[in-house]
Parts: structure tokens; C-alpha cells; sequence
């Protein structure tokens, strides 16, 4: 029988969608084989990075005013909600991708980190995109 906090690893490494889990000083802690897939750094390279590594440039400030918002009130506005934004490959690509974001909390309630989800919407948004600039000439 495989011990549970092995089977949740497991778990959070098979799962479709990358997971980033990120600590109170935005390094990255946890990065799944979806996650390196989607933003083409394997594991290595983004443990211990900041999160500065798959956010575009012009997003930043908006994310780090969030992000600091966030552990101070313990409370995200997009909490749970998908969201639609822009995040870096590792070949300076931009994606379009989904994310839903939560505040990870210690035993007593402390926000230790959070955790994003993402999944790549590229192909979606540019499709769409085509259709509506077709529809509009």
C-alpha cells in the first residue's frame, strides 16, 4: 500500500494541468511534469526560481501587487475562478493559458504559499480570435 502523502505526489505529478506551487516569497517549490510540458523548463530549472520565470514582463507588477495583496489579507480575488492570462515559455513564446489560483495554509491557518493550476488555451483563443476578425471584414 503506498503511504498517502506518496500517492498525493503521485496524484499531483499525473495530473493533466500543471500545478506551481509557490512560497510567501513567490519561489517556486512544487512543479509537475504538466507544468514542463506547458512551459517547456523541466523541474530543475524552476524549483527554487521565482515566478518571474513564466510571467511576461508587462504582467509583472499587476502580479506581484496581487500576489502581495493576497498573503496579507489571506484572501484572492480570483480565488477558485479561471482566469484567462498570458505566461512565458521556455523558447520566449507567450501562451494563452487558464489558471485558478488558492492561498495554501498551514495547520493553524497561517498562508504559507499558493497554488496555480494552468492549462494551455493558445490554440482556443487564437481560433476564436480568427473568427471574430472573419466575421468583422
Amino acid at each position: 500500500m503506498t503511504n498517502p502523502s506518496e500517492l498525493d505526489a503521485r496524484i499531483l505529478n499525473d495530473v493533466a494541468d500543471a500545478l506551481i506551487y509557490s512560497d510567501r516569497s513567490g519561489a517556486i517549490v512544487r512543479w509537475n511534469r504538466a507544468s514542463t510540458v506547458l512551459f517547456g523548463f523541466s523541474a530543475d530549472e524552476a524549483l527554487g526560481q521565482n515566478l518571474d520565470l513564466i510571467i511576461p514582463e508587462h504582467l509583472r507588477a499587476a502580479h506581484w501587487k496581487g500576489f502581495e495583496a493576497a498573503l496579507a489579507t489571506g484572501a484572492m480575488k480570483l480565488a477558485g475562478k479561471p482566469t484567462l492570462t498570458r505566461a512565458l515559455h521556455k523558447s520566449g513564446r507567450k501562451l494563452y493559458i487558464e489558471m485558478t489560483f488558492a492561498l495554501v495554509r498551514d495547520a493553524g491557518g497561517a498562508v504559507v504559499g499558493s497554488v496555480a493550476m494552468a492549462r494551455d488555451v493558445t490554440e482556443r483563443v487564437e481560433r476564436e480570435r480568427a473568427a471574430r476578425l472573419a466575421q468583422n471584414s
